[in-house]
């Protein structure tokens, strides 16, 4: 039967609307950006994107790539810097800066990214197989930016370099529909993050707090910016997902930004500037995404700590070599009690900014602190830079950090010079807490959930959390003020990553002198008989060379007003103290710390527990006793699947035990696998998983048995074969963005999408 004349006119129009759509140009913010998250950031995202391409803006995209690494610590001179939204703006301008495109064609050659994705297209992986040995894949790998006009050539010397990389390919839509983009020009529609109301009344009232007149509103303004200038700011009653960023803009308030792009936050602007607060712009990433919530009362409590006072100051310190050096002379007018309050309020902020800043990169950059330990603070009442001002004259002098003058010829000098300043400043310290009271438990600051941090090493990364995390470690620091603000300002604020070999040497080395300031700290804490042999075992083999060369001696004489056992003073130390500030250990840990028949933690259903219960099996063991460590990676991600169709994410950190942390070269030689051990940690505590493992809950105890069998070498691929995601596995990116989306359900402000360059080819 015929179809009516109105039903084939309709059937004909839905024929030419779904041409139509076939045909029609993509949105990038509707359709692709979305796959460039899905498929892309992870490995295509801040400083260490291979080959500067940042795939997590339209910017980023139309940017390009450029063959010259940011993470590169051997250059004899400093390099351009080439940040994102700040370094230069639009296509024309980052072409004159050595960027060039991926998404233009040249003359008959498609553009870079259409041929690195049909390269990856046509040459697919075995279904969750392992790659080929020959694969390079870590962060260290010899990244070949191919250039436009020299495709063919790099295909055919790298025929699995296509993207995604060394990972299970595109689905066909998606894959199609870039295609489709990138052959219609490759147009970007991105519209820039606006503030809610709600936001935008708290912006105004920041910004005119930042810029209100008079000298020490200016100084205490520019001592915020530096303190605040790395962080996601969020506000309170905020929409989720917005977050904002301090700036210095030429502009005042109300017009649009004209951003001053200075190589550190505390370089002479040159001109007159003013604070704003503009949109964090692109996707978020975990490993630079450090947190600070605004509110009323936070903007209370600022005033409150830097203006009820009537210090003055007469003209506001100017810029220069001298002044980055020493803040603490910079800043001398703001009472030194603000300015601590002020960090000890955010420590774990803080101490965030030197894990997820562009410092801490690689194991060069790690190298130098333990791979599990515990921060303690000083109480402001009994820290004499504080309390003492003539105390206080005499050490700030000695502050002073190195790395502002990079001549390569007088690394050597530049670094002794330092180094004995810092330790004249010990020594002038040692002597004038000797005179002052013992140490006691009022002594150590308690007064949010900051106070205790557990701060966990991943080889060439690291994290940070609130609370008391994993088995007793072996050293525990004690930051000061002067301690914590030289490691603010030495990682932070005055860290370069674009400079010099001589910059980083120096920055590096002098951050090994602070983490020998913390542990000598904390051995204040000890009966004084013991600290001699805490720092021999902190300092083994040659670590006793580098005590002798480079550290100031211990105070083996003076009391300390605490009551600990002398065979087992830290361990003694660590039970008085988590009984003591238990309200404040934000994260008790059955699971590491078990004291009793249940090893799990409270409030959990009986699946729960009894997964938690199988899992503190492989807590705190050394590799001696549970040889599966030595074949596991640093961050392993287990994701536990219910049958009620929950799930649970814990971390298996591997802490690597060594003789000393004492330097930044050798550090193979130092190891001491046998005193391997892991940390089970019930969520994501790292923003670069290593691995991960899909086991149903019901399986978790034959996982754990698996883990505790495997003992010869390759012994751990029969888990991997049976539990493991690879790489190649068909949903990889399923299961891996499902550890974002855990983040997200459990702390929401601190979700984002994480990093795979570190993901090993088990």
């Amino acid at each position: 039967m015929p179809h009516p004349v109105w039903l084939s006119a309709v059937l004909a129009l839905c024929a030419s609307v779904s041409a139509f759509a076939a045909d029609s140009v993509p949105s990038y913010s509707r359709d692709i950006q979305p796959i460039f998250t899905q498929n892309c950031v992870a490995c295509h995202a801040c400083y260490d994107a291979p080959c500067q391409l940042n795939l997590g803006s339209g910017e980023g995209a139309e940017r390009g790539a450029n063959p010259v690494p940011v993470y590169n610590g051997t250059r004899s001179a400093a390099q351009a810097t080439t940040r994102l939204f700040l370094d230069a703006h639009g296509s024309e301008a980052w072409r004159r800066k050595g960027f060039h495109s991926v998404l233009e064609g040249q003359g008959s050659q498609p553009a870079l990214m259409a041929q690195m994705l049909e390269l990856g297209r046509t040459q697919p992986l075995p279904a969750n197989a392992k790659l080929p040995d020959d694969l390079a894949i870590g962060i260290d790998r010899a990244n070949s930016c191919a250039l436009p006009g020299e495709f063919e050539r790099f295909a055919a010397k790298q025929p699995l370099a296509g993207m995604p990389f060394a990972v299970t390919g595109l689905a066909e839509a998606d894959y199609q529909t870039l295609q489709r983009w990138i052959a219609a020009g490759a147009p970007v529609d991105e519209q820039a993050l606006q503030p809610s109301a709600v936001e935008r009344r708290q912006i105004d009232a920041w910004e005119a707090l930042l810029n209100a007149p008079g000298a020490r509103e200016e100084l205490v303004a520019r001592w915020l910016y530096e303190h605040l200038f790395l962080a996601h700011l969020y506000m309170e009653g905020g929409e989720p997902g917005h977050f904002f960023q301090l700036v210095r803009s030429r502009t005042p308030s109300g017009q649009p930004l004209d951003p001053i792009a200075t190589r550190r936050p505390n370089d002479d602007p040159g001109v007159e500037f003013y604070y704003r607060m503009v949109p964090v712009e692109g996707v978020i990433v975990h490993k630079t995404h450090i947190t600070y919530p605004l509110s009323e009362q936070r903007l209370a409590r600022v005033r409150s700590l830097f203006f009820a006072g009537d210090w003055q100051v007469d003209a506001v310190p100017g810029y220069g070599t001298q002044r980055r050096a020493n803040p603490f002379e910079t800043f001398a007018a703001i009472p030194v009690q603000a300015r601590y309050q002020f960090m000890l309020d955010n420590a774990e902020y803080f101490v965030r900014t030197f894990i997820r800043g562009p410092v801490c990169r690689g194991q060069i950059a790690t190298d130098v602190i333990r791979d599990n330990f515990w921060v303690l603070f000083q109480d402001p009442q009994h820290d004499l830079y504080l309390t003492d001002a003539d105390y206080r004259e005499a050490a700030t002098p000695l502050l002073a950090m190195p790395g502002q003058l990079d001549d390569i010829g007088d690394l050597l000098g530049l670094w002794r010079s330092y180094r004995d300043k810092r330790n004249a400043y010990e020594k002038l310290r040692l002597d004038t807490y000797a005179e002052a009271p013992a140490p006691s438990w009022s002594h150590i600051w308690a007064g949010n959930d900051n106070a205790l941090l557990s701060i966990f090493r991943q080889h060439d990364s690291a994290s940070v959390r609130k609370g008391l995390i994993g088995a007793v470690p072996q050293t525990l620091w004690w930051m000061d003020y002067p301690l914590l603000e030289r490691t603010y300002y030495q990682l932070v604020v005055n860290f370069d990553v674009f400079g010099n070999v001589s910059h980083q040497t120096q920055t590096r080395l002098y951050f090994d002198l602070i983490r020998n300031g913390a542990e000598q700290n904390f051995l204040r804490l000890m009966p004084a008989e013991s600290r001699q042999g805490l720092l021999d075992d902190w300092y083994q083999n040659s670590g006793k060379l580098k005590l002798w060369l480079d550290y100031q001696g211990i105070d083996r004489k003076s009391p300390t007003a605490l009551s600990l056992a002398p065979a087992a003073p830290t361990r003694d130390f660590v039970q008085q103290l988590l009984a003591r500030y238990g309200g404040l250990n934000a994260r008790p840990d059955p699971i590491n710390r078990c004291t009793g028949a249940h090893c799990y933690r409270e409030g959990l259903t009986p699946d729960e527990q009894a997964v938690e219960q199988s899992l503190s099996r492989l807590a705190a063991k050394p590799a001696a006793a549970l040889r599966v460590i030595d074949q596991l990676p640093e961050a392993t991600l287990l994701r536990v699947e219910f049958a009620n169709g929950k799930r649970s994410i814990y971390s298996l950190l591997r802490n690597r035990a060594h003789s000393n942390v004492a330097f930044i070269l050798g550090e193979s030689l130092r190891y001491q696998p046998g005193l391997d051990t892991l940390t089970v940690y019930p969520g994501v505590l790292s923003s670069y998983p290593n691995f991960l493992f899909n086991v149903p809950a019901e399986q978790v105890p034959a996982f754990v048995d698996a883990l505790e069998q495997a003992r010869a070498a390759g012994s751990l691929e029969p888990l991997v074969e049976r539990w493991g995601i690879r790489r190649t596995h068909p949903e990889f990116w399923r299961y891996f963005h499902d550890l974002s989306a855990y983040i997200r359900e459990t702390e929401p402000v601190e979700a984002g999408v994480l990093d795979m360059n570190r993901y090993q080819n088990l």
